[in-house]
């Protein structure tokens, strides 16, 4: 199974936390990313800074004053400093979301997906930055071939698990269709549910001819 460190960019963009509100403009605008991790001195990420983030000067001190003052009183403070702000740390969203670079690749799309976050930094135990994975890191995953799917899942999913001569497993455009005959309804279920966390996969689908329920026996009275 892929990890982070498989997929992540070892050469990530990133901005002090003493950089200016104007130098991180134009490094957005320049690089053609929407967010930076903020690194303090010792090269650890401290938090990021996003378009959204410098936006929110724009948005509050940029309106006339009986406007601002209005936005001011419904804003929560935080929200009111960090558009006062002049640098990143200032501006930056603290702390940062960030995941570790033997992370799999499932759980860095989980946790884009629930933060709602385009890309993570990537950090070492230390906190200190390693790289950047972003959404489209993420599904090259799925550049993986048919064949290189199939393999997996007979060599790695199936094997030791059941026997794999009793399978016939079809993999087209990464969907993958799963036929044969399972020693027992846990172990097809279970080989189902494996199939579908390998990388690359699109969809399983579930063929298999699972065994009959024992039919319970019935022992009446004797008379």
């Amino acid at each position: 199974m892929k990890t982070v460190k498989d997929v992540m960019s070892t050469l990530p963009v990133w901005v002090s936390e003493t950089a200016s509100f104007r130098e991180i403009a134009a490094r957005l605008r320049e690089c053609r990313v929407s967010a930076f991790p903020v690194l303090d001195a010792h090269g650890r990420v401290t938090g990021v800074v996003s378009e959204a983030d410098l936006l929110v000067k724009e948005a509050v001190l940029g309106e006339p004053g009986g406007i601002a003052g209005l936005l001011a009183g419904l804003m929560h403070r935080a929200a009111q400093a960090k558009a006062a702000g002049v640098t990143a740390a200032d501006l930056m969203t603290s702390p940062a979301v960030t995941i570790g670079p033997d992370d799999t690749v499932e759980q860095a799309a989980r946790l884009m997906y629930d933060r709602k976050v385009k890309r993570l930094p990537v950090v070492d135990q230390g906190g200190r930055l390693a790289g950047i994975i972003s959404r489209t890191d993420i599904l090259a995953v799925f550049d993986r071939t048919d064949a290189e799917i199939r393999e997996e899942i007979m060599t790695q999913v199936i094997a030791g698990r059941s026997e794999p001569s009793q399978y016939s497993v079809i993999v087209k455009d990464g969907v993958v269709t799963l036929e044969g005959n399972p020693e027992t309804v846990a172990i097809g279920h279970d080989l189902v549910a494996r199939t579908r966390h390998v990388q690359g996969v699109v969809a399983a689908r579930d063929h298999l001819v699972y065994p009959a329920p024992p039919t319970p026996s019935r022992v009446g009275p004797y008379f």
